[in-house]
């Protein structure tokens, strides 16, 4: 992956950044997404974590708010969220 140079950077850090989840209704889909997000951010808390379930009941979503301290914590984020089994889509 290209490095990106803090002054060409679109986001200032640190700073607060919402992260959309998105994955199969299950009863322990919001636990585990709150596991994965404080592997990387422990300052975040259920609190910072909204959440909606699709029209059918289907999928939920979630939007977590995380603190963002630089590029490569939130990279890492990104690739332990795609890669985790419960997890359909990161935006």
């Amino acid at each position: 992956m290209q490095e990106i140079k803090p002054e060409n950077s679109l986001i200032e850090y640190p700073s607060d950044f919402p992260i959309k989840i998105m994955g199969a209704a299950h009863v322990e889909f919001e636990a585990t997404i709150i596991d994965v997000v404080l592997e990387h951010d422990p300052t975040f808390h259920a609190g910072k974590l909204e959440t909606r379930p699709s029209s059918k009941g289907t999928y939920i979503g979630l939007t977590a708010t995380v603190r963002a301290t630089s590029r490569e914590q939130l990279d890492n984020l990104y690739r332990a969220l795609s890669s985790h089994p419960m997890v359909k889509v990161v935006m």
